[in-house]
């Protein structure tokens, strides 16, 4: 009875609370190894209202990836670098993209979940090109601005750039466990980040610039 007049007096509460319950049990065990009743115990609520609010457990789960990739965008938005130099902004939004993977996990995992099932939910999702689109646009501006001063080379394909960007993090985190067993470090620890960091940040430099 308490759960329900709690869910009643704060649906927004509510829908919040089963959103991070939800990403933890889906980063944990993916769309088929979550549990809709551990789901609910988790967000203090009932799995009616889980129904109620997002219709299915692949509602949710659509909704959960809709959640990591708008948090992902607002912190892009933050960056401030329409202005800035454009090697030191090319630098920075790559460092960010980098950061972002390192400080969220479980972005990494619910992407490589979805993967999983060919994208079959982000397929549906109305918002995912408003939400992926607008930081590509920044950066072809700031490569733009680099090709006329001179410091980039033409023929950039923008699309692809930021996808290498996104790759280069992406693919050393995702891998991390298999990686490290291999060559013997954990390549998610601090200081192998910043020097895959600076290693990736002068590959992609190297093959902007203009010779």
């Amino acid at each position: 009875m308490r759960n329900e007049t709690k869910t009643k007096r704060d649906p927004e509460g509510t829908r919040r609370r089963i959103l991070d319950a939800a990403t933890e049990e889906f980063a944990k065990g993916g769309l088929a190894g979550a549990r809709v009743d551990q789901i609910a115990r988790r967000a203090e609520t009932n799995e009616r209202m889980l129904y109620y609010y997002y219709g299915s457990k692949e509602g949710l789960f659509l909704a959960v990836l809709e959640k990591q990739y708008a948090e992902f965008r607002a912190a892009e938005e933050q960056l401030h670098i329409v202005e800035e130099d454009p090697v030191a902004a090319v630098r920075t939004l790559a460092r960010f993209v980098w950061d972002w993977y390192y400080r969220n996990p479980e972005f990494i995992r619910l992407v490589n979940s979805e993967n999983l099932h060919e994208a079959r939910h982000l397929k549906k999702s109305t918002q995912l090109h408003q939400l992926i689109n607008p930081v590509v646009n920044v950066l072809a501006d700031i490569v733009k601005r680099g090709q006329r001063q001179g410091v980039f080379r033409d023929n950039v394909d923008v699309s692809q750039l930021y996808l290498t960007i996104s790759a280069l993090g992406y693919y050393v985190l995702s891998n991390r466990y298999t990686i490290s067993a291999v060559i013997g470090r954990d390549v998610a620890a601090q200081d192998e980040h910043e020097r895959f960091a600076e290693l990736h940040t002068d590959m992609l430099l190297a093959y902007l610039e203009r010779r």
